[in-house]
């Protein structure tokens, strides 16, 4: 059986997971409106195929399989918008390849929820990996690619875990929170017995059968007369990292890059303003959303053979007034680095026959020679 139908079997689809713990960090309001806009931006961006550089660089027609990468009929937008925010909050992609060209690169690759995939290095050093518990038997036909590596670890890091893992956690929320978080070194909960005192092997098949229960169908589980459950409870900024830092939105929406928090609007105590919708997108660009569009770059380029790649056009971020635009038309043409035609295509004009050769570019006109009058004397 391969990956792909065992995916189908044992993990139809994102509604199988229990979003209520999976997708924790999405409490906080401002991480999700943080990771909701880069994904956005850079799932939103149109996407353009070229072959070579510089001067030599040719625009080609985007290939179908690229236009809808995993085959749902989605299309790439979706796509893209799913593997970016699973980097966002999982440091890591994982993807069931499903065809590949005869070349090598990729045509169709379905998106594994996160959450269900799990990894490890053998003893030779080499990934082994599980999708929803089940060993990947064909490492050809799975695909990883990580965010915020750290020496000796397979997986990436969430922007999050990453900053946990580089800061820790203050005095004793540093021991007892990576506890809670990497370990499960506590206990949840108390069942206790008030009629009965219980051995060894009582006091585990008794677990058992309440673990089971719990993880199972989650139909009420019977163990008999004289027990109690009690569940453990710790205070909120005890069980969360953020909330443990006592970080505001703003700090929390921060984590993602410079500027994420004044865009969406959240007092940050700082100055920062934009003069126009322009230097906002440039901000963005510059400091926080860039890198992810270069990673989402990269991945797309696989699905095609080289020297052909993917370039998203960042230009669709920068709103400009149609004074600005003008004003930027006019410099790139008076500098022959633009030709007429190009400028008319960006504004959804049709070409003109002479528009396809740059503006000559005027030159100062040589001063008229000076004669000196001739003098009285």
């Amino acid at each position: 059986m391969g990956l792909s139908e065992l995916a189908r079997q044992m993990f139809p689809g994102y509604d199988e997971v229990d979003l209520s713990s999976a997708e924790a960090p999405l409490q906080v309001v401002a991480v999700h409106a943080a990771t909701a806009l880069i994904a956005g931006i850079a799932s939103e961006l149109p996407a353009h195929v070229y072959r070579g550089r510089m001067q030599e660089r040719q625009q080609l027609p985007t290939p179908f399989w690229l236009e809808d990468p995993d085959g749902s009929g989605h299309g790439l937008e979706d796509w893209s918008y799913r593997v970016v925010m699973s980097w966002l909050l999982r440091g890591n992609v994982y993807g069931d390849v499903l065809q590949r060209s005869t070349a090598g690169y990729l045509q169709q690759v379905a998106v594994f929820h996160p959450d269900t995939v799990s990894g490890r290095l053998t003893s030779c050093g080499a990934p082994a990996w599980s999708t929803s518990g089940r060993e990947v038997s064909d490492p050809a036909q799975f695909l990883h690619r990580r965010v915020n590596p750290i020496p000796g670890s397979l997986q990436g890091l969430s922007p999050i875990a990453y900053l946990q893992t580089t800061i820790g956690l203050q005095a004793t929320a540093n021991r007892f929170g990576l506890q809670w978080f990497r370990d499960g070194a506590h206990p949840n909960a108390l069942l206790t017995n008030t009629e009965t005192a219980l051995d060894t092997d009582q006091a585990r098949a008794a677990k058992d059968r309440f673990l089971a229960a719990l993880r199972g169908t989650r139909e009420p589980v019977v163990l008999g007369k004289g027990w109690q459950y009690q569940a453990l409870q710790i205070a909120p900024e005890e069980s969360q990292f953020l909330q443990t830092q006592n970080w505001s939105s703003a700090e929390c929406a921060r984590i993602f890059g410079p500027g994420i928090a004044e865009v969406l609007g959240y007092e940050s105590g700082g100055s920062l303003t934009y003069a126009n919708v322009q230097d906002r997108g440039v901000h963005l660009l510059t400091y926080s959303v860039g890198k992810w569009l270069r990673r989402l770059e990269r991945l797309l380029s696989e699905f095609l053979p080289r020297p052909q790649y993917v370039r998203l056009d960042r230009d669709a971020l920068l709103e400009t007034s149609t004074l600005q635009r003008y004003q930027a038309y006019q410099a790139a043409l008076s500098n022959g680095w633009r030709t007429i035609n190009e400028v008319r295509g960006d504004e959804d004009m049709p070409p003109v026959p002479w528009g396809d050769k740059p503006l000559a570019l005027s030159t100062p006109a040589a001063p008229a020679p000076t004669t000196t009058p001739p003098s009285d004397g």
